[in-house]
């Protein structure tokens, strides 16, 4: 854990608040205010994008008169994830923390509901999309607060000359920067005849098969796009349906493609597959592309951020959101609203975003269309798509619709890509189901 401390008194040059478009309630200093709130950020992977954050709130504290302590939090070694049930079963700590994905469900009665706060961002911003709606908002009302910083879609990543030379597909064409995807034809099927092209040429694509998140994610959105469904929303096990057994098929099909240890890959595997130079394609945020642009620049100059394939039930693709929580402990919350709101303007998205060298992505409709995406490179444009601007897939997690408790763990477990590892290696596949029916099971009982 690494920590700040930002006081006005730190704070030279008297910078100017953020000017925004929201409307927000004002921060109305009680008791406990022009005294401090404390904040612990997840500990950003880009260097220096840690600054934007550290930056916004000293504008905020020096305008309001508060004292900011901000902890930046690795989430290596799960210490993140560990800090948060730390806090938890303390009841003392930050008064707002960084949670990842599934965690505000986990800790929703010890968060302060954020409900007022919003309503605000929604009427500005857009809506969410529904998988942070999905995430976020529990047993309607929202307990936390969509973070710009560490929020990221999962897509392909291709290498342009790769896909044009073994698959004859042009992906710039198919994905051009600057406006609406041209990809009618860009359908599991399509997918498959690629990854076979490229296999036989040498360049397989990288998708992993074991039971990290990446790994998860793809398989997920894959599943989706059947309208595979495991476990639906009232928590019943239905995972024997025609659905799941159609993606287990198309996976056995795609993995006789990929590389043969896939099996055994984690987070970082796609990543060294793509910037080694092997690889056609990954299903990656752009940190393996910003790698690439370090240590391989011939890798970097052909790599093309763009949209999941469709299938039958539509076109899906991974979205993992960070969130901003604040704890009911907190002795400061209206101060914490307050910073929350400021840290949620649209122009202090740009600046996480800008910051972060577009990893980093908002999670509203209206904030999809920052100029770093767009002026990204090399090549210019390779990261146009990657926040979904035009709407043009449905962003979703792994094991939804499933109640949290039971997602959660099909997600962590990996269960849909040991089913997929099991079947692709021979076993039947109604066998496959029963185990996998059997892990449900056992999720419901914990």
């Amino acid at each position: 854990m690494r920590s700040k401390k930002v006081s006005r008194r730190r704070f030279v040059g008297g910078t100017a608040a953020l000017s925004t478009a929201l409307v927000a309630a004002p921060f109305v200093k009680g008791a406990y205010a022009a005294g401090t709130v404390s904040i612990g950020f997840w500990d950003h992977w880009v260097p220096d994008a840690n600054k934007a954050t550290e930056t916004l709130c000293k504008e905020w504290g020096e305008k309001e008169k508060v004292e900011v302590k901000i902890d930046y939090i690795t989430s290596n070694g799960n210490k993140l994830l560990l800090t948060t049930a730390a806090e938890a079963q303390a009841g003392s700590g930050h008064d707002i923390l960084a949670i990842n994905t599934w965690l505000p469900a986990r800790y929703a009665e010890q968060l302060v509901p954020v409900d007022d706060i919003m309503t605000d961002l929604i009427k500005t911003h857009g809506a969410v999309n529904n998988t942070v709606e999905y995430l976020g908002k529990i047993n309607g009302k929202w307990v936390a607060v969509p973070a710009t910083a560490g929020s990221q879609i999962k897509g392909p990543c291709s290498r342009i000359d790769l896909l044009k030379k073994h698959a004859n597909i042009d992906i710039q064409a198919m994905y051009p920067a600057g406006s609406a995807p041209k990809a009618d034809d860009w359908n599991l099927d399509t997918f498959l005849k690629a990854a076979e092209a490229c296999h036989k040429g040498g360049n397989p694509f990288g998708i992993g098969l074991g039971t990290t998140s990446d790994n998860v994610d793809t398989i997920g959105a894959i599943f989706h796009s059947f309208g595979a469904v495991m476990v639906n929303a009232k928590g019943d096990i239905v995972l024997k349906n025609d659905q799941v057994r159609q993606a287990l098929e198309y996976y056995k099909k795609l993995m006789a493609f990929l590389p043969p240890d896939v099996a055994a890959w984690d987070d970082a595997s796609n990543n060294k597959f793509l910037v080694s130079g092997q690889g056609s394609m990954i299903m990656n945020p752009p940190s393996a592309w910003a790698v690439a642009k370090r240590d391989a620049p011939k890798v970097a100059e052909q790599c093309w951020t763009h949209g999941f394939p469709a299938g039958p039930k539509g076109r899906f693709a991974p979205f993992l959101p960070y969130f901003w929580g604040i704890w009911n402990f907190s002795k400061n919350q209206s101060a914490a609203k307050s910073l929350l709101r400021h840290l949620s303007t649209a122009e202090a998205a740009e600046k996480m975003c800008n910051a972060s060298g577009g990893y980093d992505l908002p999670s509203f409709e209206k904030l999809t269309t920052f100029k770093v995406w767009a002026e990204a490179e090399p090549p210019k444009g390779t990261l146009y798509h990657y926040p979904n601007p035009h709407n043009h897939q449905t962003l979703s997690i792994a094991a939804a619709p499933a109640p949290h408790k039971i997602a959660e763990q099909i997600y962590n477990q990996g269960i849909q890509t040991q089913m997929a590892v099991r079947y692709f290696k021979g076993e039947a596949l109604e066998k496959t189901l029963d185990w996998a029916a059997g892990e449900c099971e056992g999720f419901m009982r914990n």
